[in-house]
């Protein structure tokens, strides 16, 4: 049996299955996680849903940001729908409900204590320790799964606050911990996120630093696959100092679609099928 952690997929079903084969997936023995931005903006959210909610047990998703995104259209806030969105078949579909039923179940973070690995979409918090992470998800996820959830989404979207406060309450203190779990990239040491700055490091501003490098951050002593953010290909340092393993690599973008398999570390990639941006 072999686990393998998979990038955003962000709709590209046809990438997915090449992957799959490229490491020779075997759905009886084999499990799957993925880094969450199951769809949007690729060419098909709709089948790339079906197929991992297909996938049972075999798989273990979190949510992105975009996985949130679909939610929230779908449940009201119509008004955040974005120009280069691709989720306008999802919406349509004759099974619509069940699989937003199924999407809304997944966690924000994930632990694996037998393999050592934690799964996140983004990021963390510099000054939360893994326990304290594992909780604050918790807290989004009740709420998700519970009776409000549509309430939820009308107070999800915003920047503020950017900084995380035990102090916090109500919609104020989930809006910042689910902007940690799927939007985060830069902070500075204390934490405070800056969500216009998503490119390559290097040319951000100098109070800013990518999550992972912020200095005694509390979860470095494990393990943690992520997602969101593609510039990360084109950022050649050791992640493995950082204990980190950026998972992201642009499929959407032309980029390619990578796996970690997270029993001997070993990465595959297949190449995109879409335009390419990168260089």
């Amino acid at each position: 049996m072999s686990t393998y952690a998979i990038g955003d997929i962000q709709g590209c079903q046809q990438e997915l299955v090449s992957l799959l084969d490229e490491i020779n997936f075997n759905e009886n023995k084999d499990r799957l996680w993925f880094t969450g931005d199951l769809v949007n903006r690729g060419p098909n959210s709709l089948e790339t849903l079906r197929f991992i909610k297909k996938l049972g047990d075999s798989a273990i998703t979190v949510l992105g940001n975009h996985d949130l995104h679909l939610l929230a259209i779908a449940n009201g806030q119509s008004s955040y729908m974005h120009k280069g969105d691709t989720l306008k078949e999802i919406l349509q579909a004759t099974d619509k409900d069940e699989l937003l039923g199924w999407l809304l179940q997944r966690p924000l973070f994930h632990q694996d204590k037998s393999s050592g690995f934690i799964m996140v979409h983004a990021g963390l918090a510099p000054q939360w320790t893994i326990a304290q992470a594992s909780a604050l998800a918790s807290e989004v996820e009740s709420v998700l799964r519970g009776d409000n959830y549509t309430e939820f989404f009308a107070h999800m979207y915003g920047n503020t606050p950017d900084t995380w406060s035990e102090k916090l309450q109500g919609w104020e203190r989930l809006r910042v911990i689910t902007n940690y779990f799927t939007r985060l990239r830069y902070c500075e040491p204390d934490g405070k996120m800056n969500f216009s700055e998503k490119n390559t490091p290097g040319k951000q501003a100098a109070q800013y630093q990518p999550w992972f490098e912020i200095e005694n951050r509390r979860s470095a002593n494990i393990k943690l696959v992520f997602g969101h953010w593609a510039a990360l290909r084109n950022y050649k340092i050791d992640y493995l100092t950082y204990n980190v393993y950026p998972l992201d690599t642009g499929c959407l973008w032309g980029g390619d679609l990578t796996a970690l398999r997270l029993e001997d570390e070993k990465w595959f990639s297949v190449p995109s099928l879409q335009e390419k941006w990168f260089k």
